[in-house]
């Protein structure tokens, strides 16, 4: 045993026990009450995690799933875990429910607010209206989490109660029937020669990974970041993919946001790469310059 000698050695001795073993000393729990305060909701405490955790059902849209009238309890309640972390305060994990029109607002939200955006897909089909998952994390102050979590439900109040129905489309005008980009100055802010067909304008930029057999995977396998431009310069849509590297995909989430480029989902496409890849996939409105610009600010945040 540890526990002989005077006090610094007691402490030395029993430090030294447990960080030999892979051991730390058991963290003070996080402040519920202030937890409960700054959130709005009174957390749960896992005593064997050491994990405080405040839920809130969605409960204020009805959602059926192929049909079938869907509770909160089965899988439609946001909620937002914390524990005390190594190098921070605290840390949070979170996976928020949410709608359509509520996606891309409480992104930016999260990502103004010292929350990371980690996933965003979906859980469901047929689900009328849509639903969307949104991983969410952090770590800091107990302040700050839960201040920004509080933020995030807040922004998604704001937009139920101007509208208590989800919005069935993002609000843009109809794009002409023919498409008519103009390459030549998307060519000049992006790089690279597009590939063309009937107006409509695709670049497409390369990157490589290793496989878990030891090959390499690059543009042609999948891996890489393209944008595909329809309608007019003076009103158009991008849409397209990044894929993102090691500590690259909150830089090129709040560029995108940033440049009011929407984002629409954000996961994996392989498995046991190196280094490891996660794609998000983007839909913006508005002109191609414009939008060329949001693109060409997150390609810019990447590593070279």
């Amino acid at each position: 045993m540890c526990c002989i000698g005077n006090f610094t050695v007691l402490f030395s001795l029993c430090w030294i026990f447990t960080a030999g073993n892979g051991l730390a000393p058991a963290a003070e729990p996080l402040d519920a009450d202030r937890i409960e305060q700054l959130t709005g909701a009174k957390p749960t405490f896992n005593k064997e995690e050491n994990v405080l955790k405040v839920s809130f059902p969605r409960d204020d849209v009805k959602v059926t799933v192929d049909g079938t009238p869907m509770p909160p309890f089965m899988g439609l309640t946001s909620w937002a875990s914390f524990a005390p972390a190594m190098g921070a305060q605290a840390m949070v994990m979170g996976d928020l429910v949410l709608f359509q029109d509520e996606v891309n607002p409480a992104m930016s939200t999260a990502l103004d607010n010292g929350l990371t955006v980690t996933a965003l897909h979906n859980h469901f089909f047929y689900d009328e209206p849509r639903v969307f998952f949104m991983h969410i994390g952090g770590e800091g102050s107990t302040e700050q989490l839960a201040s920004g979590v509080r933020k995030v439900l807040d922004e998604v109040k704001r937009i139920r109660s101007a509208s208590a129905q989800p919005a069935k489309s993002f609000g843009a005008k109809e794009l002409p029937v023919k498409s008519s980009i103009s390459p030549a100055p998307l060519s000049n802010m992006l790089g690279g020669k597009p590939a063309e067909k009937d107006g409509m304008v695709k670049f497409t930029f390369g990157r490589t990974t290793k496989m878990p057999c030891g090959c390499e995977a690059g543009k042609e396998m999948g891996v890489n970041t393209w944008a595909a431009f329809m309608g007019t310069d003076e009103r158009a849509v991008v849409d397209g993919d990044f894929v993102t590297f090691d500590a690259e995909l909150q830089p090129v989430l709040k560029a995108l946001r940033s440049n009011g480029i929407n984002v629409v989902a954000i996961h994996n496409h392989m498995e046991g790469e190196n280094p490891k890849a996660i794609f998000l996939h983007y839909w913006g409105v508005g002109p191609s310059a414009d939008l060329a610009k949001g693109v060409k600010a997150a390609l810019a945040v990447q590593s070279k």
